[in-house]
């Protein structure tokens, strides 16, 4: 198993330092929140990118995915979502990133309105993202928080470019234990999110094993060679705890217990 963490989790924060702290405290890679609060977005340009990456090389750390805020599936017309879908995958191209993650989006939508929507963009950019040596992971968020939902978009578009991205928090919150949800996405899946929270009623980030969500199902349903990656949504709450330091240790060996443990329940 591989292990990463959000940027969402440091706000703000030089991509340098973020390298480091994934090197320092046992990380493979970082996933990059992609908006322009951030170092690295869509509208960086190119020697941003070569700068960005020269920096990653250097920490021994790889960008697992793009973390974009594409809504696939929202109302509107086609080329506005295509046209940052296609800087999504260029920019993950130019950071040899395997993944970008896009939102569901729905709102109040129909559902099968939302589901057509996000069938016919995602069918659209996928072959462009496989031409660049990515994939577009379609998160079970919002509109689409269960893997039943998200897999109904994606066996639909029907192409190995286009996957799923499984939040655990929004599959719980949905009613999906975690063997249904990594059923229900089958070959679709690209990596799993982990996090913890309160309760359901209060979604403040704290540290994994700290919180209510079901992360030992969650991690022995994951693919053993495949990626977990830690969102702890700071961004969203200032006040809760900082990231840096130990608690990025914490996390990360809390979740090679439970990768070990997993282990030796097969």
């Amino acid at each position: 198993m591989r292990y990463a963490f959000s940027t969402l989790g440091l706000p703000g924060t030089p991509l340098a330092r973020s390298a480091a702290l994934a090197s320092g405290h046992g990380y493979d890679g970082l996933e990059l929140r992609a908006h322009p609060e951030e170092p690295l977005h869509p509208q960086s340009p190119p020697g941003d990118r070569t700068a960005g990456l020269r920096t990653l090389h250097r920490a021994g750390v790889g960008v697992l995915g793009v973390a974009g805020y594409t809504r696939v599936a929202a109302p509107g017309g086609d080329e506005p979502v295509l046209g940052e879908l296609r800087s999504l995958v260029r920019l993950a191209a130019d950071l040899e990133a395997p993944y970008v993650r896009v939102f569901p989006g729905g709102g109040d939508l129909p559902g099968p309105q939302a589901d057509a929507n996000a069938v016919r963009r995602l069918r659209e950019a996928a072959p462009y993202a496989e031409r660049n040596g990515v994939r577009i992971l379609l998160e079970t968020h919002d509109s689409h928080r269960t893997a039943a939902a998200a897999a109904r978009v994606l066996d639909a578009v029907g192409h190995p470019a286009a996957g799923a991205l499984w939040d655990v928090l929004h599959t719980w919150l949905g009613g999906e234990g975690p063997a249904e949800s990594r059923r229900r996405l089958g070959p679709h899946l690209g990596y799993v999110q982990v996090k913890d929270v309160a309760s359901a009623e209060d979604l403040t980030p704290v540290g994994l094993g700290a919180g209510v969500l079901p992360l030992a199902g969650a991690v022995a349903a994951a693919p053993a060679d495949g990626w977990l990656c830690w969102e702890y949504e700071r961004r969203w709450y200032p006040a809760a705890a900082e990231l840096a330091g130990p608690p990025l240790t914490r996390g990360r060996e809390h979740l090679e217990g439970l990768v070990a443990h997993a282990g030796q329940a097969e």
